[in-house]
C-alpha cells in the first residue's frame, strides 16, 4: 500500500529562529498543526495506512528534501496549515493542488469533502490551484517528488474556526484520514524499476510540437530543449524538477509559468498547451517603466472576478491607472497589480480604509499611523504612479508631485518589480507577490 508523508507545516527553524506560523488567540499555527498531525497519524494507523511524520525542526526546504530522499513511487504527501487574515471574520478551509493537474484537483476536492463531512461547521473555500496563492506557487505542491496536497484548515484568526481547530481535533483528523485512505487506495501501484510513462502531445502557440512530452503523476513534462527554444534558461534553477527518461531530460511544464509561458491542457488531444507572451516585449514583464498590455475592460473583469463589489466605490479606477501611468511612462499593469495586492482587491484593511484614496499603502512625510490621505481617487492613483516612477526611473515627473515621500527615494534604485522587495514592504517576497497577480491578470486577459 502507498505511504502518506504528513507535515505540520511550521515549527522548523527559519532565519535562525523557530517558525511559529500564524499567531492568534494565545496560540500558534505550529502548535495547533503539530497536535492535529499527531491525531492524524493515529487515525491513519487505525485505518492501517502507513504514515511518516516529518520532523518538526525542519524548515520548508529541508522538509521537501526529507520527503524526496525517502519517497517511493507510490507515496503521497500532505502539509497541514491554517490560514490567517487581518479581518477576523474571514474563515474557511481550502485544499491547494499543483496548477493544471486534474487528477490532483479531484483528490483535493475529495479530501476537502471528506473533512467537511466530519466537520461541516467549517466554511468550504474550495480546492484551488497553487497559482492562485499570493506568490503564485507553493513549493510543497511543486517540489515534492510524489503527489502532494497543501491544506489550510480554517483561519486561526477567526474565533469560530480557531475553536473548531482546538475542540474538534479528533473529527478533523478522522475526516482527513478518511480522505487520505481513499486517495492511497484509489490509485494503482506502479511497478518500481522500469516505469513506462504515457506520452502526451505538445501544442505551442497553436502549433503541434514535433516531439512528445510525458505524463508523471498527472503532471505534464516537456523536453528541456523546448524550454531553451522558448528562451527560458533553466540551467541554474534548482527548484525546477528534472526527469531523465529514455535518454532525454524533461522538466515540469507548469514551472514555465514563472517565465511568463502560459501552460494549459487540451483533453481531447491529450496535449499540454504552451503559449508564450507574444504580445509582451521579452524581458519587459517585470520592468516598472513601460507600457501596459491590458485594457480598462480586462482590468475591471479581473478585479470583479476576485471581488464582485470592487467597482462599487471606485468604478473608474482602471481608467485612472491607465491614464496616470501613461503620463509618467509607468507600466499600468504593474501598478494595477500592486494596487490589487495592497488593497486586497479593494477590500482594504491593513490599517488603511477606502476613504483615504491610498491604493498603494503609501506613508506620509510625517510618519502618521494611518498612512497618507489623498483628496480623490485620481490623486491617490497619481501618487502611487509617482512613487513607482521614483523607484523605477531617474526621469523627472511630468505632473506636479503629489507623492508625499517622492523626494526621499533614491531615484532609479529599483527598476525591476522584484527590487521593490524589502523597500516598498519589508516582505522579501513582495515583488514575487506583485508578479503573481500580474500573471493572473494576463491569464485572465488571454495575454498569457
Amino acid at each position: 500500500m502507498r505511504r502518506v508523508f504528513v507535515s505540520a507545516g511550521h515549527g522548523g527553524y527559519e532565519d535562525g529562529q523557530t517558525d511559529p506560523g500564524a499567531i492568534a488567540g494565545g496560540t500558534t499555527e505550529a502548535q495547533e498543526m503539530i497536535l492535529l498531525r499527531d491525531r492524524l497519524l493515529s487515525a491513519l494507523q487505525a485505518r492501517k495506512v502507513t504514515a511518516l511524520s516529518i520532523p518538526d525542526d525542519l524548515n520548508q526546504d529541508q522538509t521537501i528534501t526529507w520527503i524526496n530522499n525517502r519517497a517511493q513511487a507510490n507515496d503521497v504527501a500532505i502539509q497541514l496549515h491554517t490560514n490567517a487574515a487581518l479581518n477576523p471574520e474571514a474563515r474557511g478551509t481550502t485544499v491547494y493542488y499543483i496548477t493544471n493537474n486534474n487528477e490532483r484537483r479531484l483528490e483535493a476536492e475529495r479530501l476537502l469533502r471528506s473533512l467537511l463531512q466530519q466537520v461541516p461547521q467549517f466554511a468550504n473555500r474550495g480546492a484551488r490551484p497553487d497559482s492562485s496563492t499570493a506568490t503564485g506557487k507553493l513549493l510543497f505542491c511543486r517540489a515534492v517528488a510524489v503527489p502532494s496536497l497543501y491544506i489550510e484548515i480554517g483561519f486561526l484568526t477567526n474565533p469560530t474556526d480557531r475553536s473548531l481547530i482546538q475542540n474538534r481535533r479528533p473529527a478533523i483528523a478522522a475526516g482527513l484520514a478518511d480522505g487520505l485512505l481513499a486517495w492511497v487506495n484509489r490509485a494503482p501501484e506502479l511497478p518500481p524499476p522500469d516505469v513506462t510513462y504515457p506520452t502526451i502531445n505538445i501544442h505551442i502557440n497553436g502549433q503541434r510540437y514535433g516531439e512528445p512530452g510525458i505524463l508523471i503523476n498527472g503532471n505534464s513534462y516537456i523536453p528541456i530543449d523546448l524550454a531553451d527554444a522558448l528562451g527560458v534558461d533553466l540551467s541554474d534553477n534548482e527548484l525546477v524538477r528534472r526527469v531523465y527518461y529514455r535518454n532525454v531530460v524533461y522538466v515540469k511544464a507548469v514551472d514555465l509559468r514563472e517565465f511568463n509561458i502560459s501552460v494549459g491542457w487540451n483533453n481531447d488531444d491529450r496535449a499540454v498547451v504552451l503559449r508564450s507572451a507574444v504580445a509582451i516585449c521579452p524581458g519587459h514583464v517585470d520592468r516598472i517603466m513601460g507600457i501596459g498590455n491590458t485594457t480598462e475592460t480586462q482590468m475591471n473583469v479581473f478585479l470583479k472576478n476576485d471581488n464582485s463589489d470592487a467597482l462599487n466605490q471606485f468604478p473608474d479606477l482602471a481608467r485612472l491607472y491607465r491614464e496616470e501611468a501613461s503620463i509618467e511612462g509607468v507600466n499600468s499593469d504593474i501598478a494595477f497589480a500592486q494596487m490589487c495586492l495592497e488593497t486586497d482587491f479593494l477590500r482594504f484593511g491593513r490599517g488603511i480604509n477606502a476613504s483615504q484614496n491610498n491604493f498603494a499603502g503609501l506613508g506620509d512625510a510625517a510618519g502618521s499611523a494611518g498612512g497618507a490621505r489623498f483628496s480623490s481617487a485620481r490623486v491617490g492613483v497619481r501618487a502611487h504612479v509617482q512613487h513607482l516612477k521614483a523607484y523605477g526611473s531617474v526621469e523627472p515627473l511630468v505632473l506636479e508631485v503629489v507623492d508625499p515621500r517622492f523626494r526621499f527615494i533614491s531615484r532609479g534604485i529599483a527598476p525591476l518589480v522584484q527590487q521593490l522587495s524589502g523597500r516598498w514592504k519589508s516582505d522579501s517576497n513582495y515583488g514575487d507577490r506583485i508578479l503573481a497577480i500580474l500573471r493572473q491578470l494576463y491569464e485572465s486577459a488571454g495575454i498569457l
